[in-house]
């Protein structure tokens, strides 16, 4: 069976048999895994690359709520004060005791949880659906790049020029605004969609939501 979306999935469970059975569930589904004792070792292993909070590909965390040294819920924060878990979706692995507190976490930002003993079926086809998220999100921070760097190449004038057209202001008004002529406006504005490969003010409003201001 080939999975969805080709993705990397940790496993962090101070539970040996645990971990083990979940990377055999795994490579029985041609899903890729690596696991972790504890909190720390797998902290080390993202500090190892190069950008952990925009990963090279798909993956998802799936994590127990109680650990000996350094809780799956303290780990959580810390992950995602860091910002790393942009694109990575996290799956609790809580036994029922924990229920409500891996429903609070869901609400802080974590993908779901699986209630021990879990059924094989529905954790894999929870952990393909947060493999899918993660590629969204990847994506998303791949256009954001983009835009980034489209960006970069305006002048601080098309930059003020570029928020005042998002902003709906006609060129005349934009004119009075910056003291130049109308004829100056319609050259930047010009510019500014052809930089920006767009066609029209609605096009560029679209494009630059939620990137910081262009001026």
């Amino acid at each position: 069976m080939q999975p969805l979306i080709d993705g990397l999935i940790f496993i962090v469970d101070d539970d040996a048999s645990v971990r083990e059975a979940l990377a055999w569930l795994l490579r029985s589904r041609r899903l890729h895994s690596e696991h972790f004792s504890g909190a720390e070792s797998f902290e080390e292993r993202l500090a190892a690359e190069e950008n952990p909070a925009a990963p090279p590909q798909p993956r998802c965390l799936l994590l127990d709520v109680r650990m000996p040294e350094t809780s799956g819920l303290v780990l959580f924060e810390r992950l995602r004060e860091r910002g790393w878990l942009d694109a990575m979706p996290v799956i609790f692995l809580t036994g029922h005791a924990d229920v409500p507190t891996a429903v609070d976490m869901v609400k802080l930002g974590a993908f779901d949880f699986c209630e021990k003993p879990f059924s094989d079926n529905a954790l894999v086809d929870r952990i393909e659906q947060a493999l899918g998220e993660s590629a969204r999100a990847i994506a998303a921070q791949a256009e954001r790049r983009v835009i980034a760097a489209r960006l970069a190449e305006l002048t601080d004038r098309e930059r003020r020029v570029a928020q005042l057209v998002i902003e709906g202001l006609p060129n005349k008004l934009i004119a009075d605004q910056l003291s130049i002529s109308v004829r100056t406006v319609e050259v930047h504005r010009a510019r500014v969609f052809e930089k920006m490969e767009v066609k029209s003010a609605v096009e560029l409003a679209n494009l630059l939501r939620g990137m910081p201001r262009a001026a």
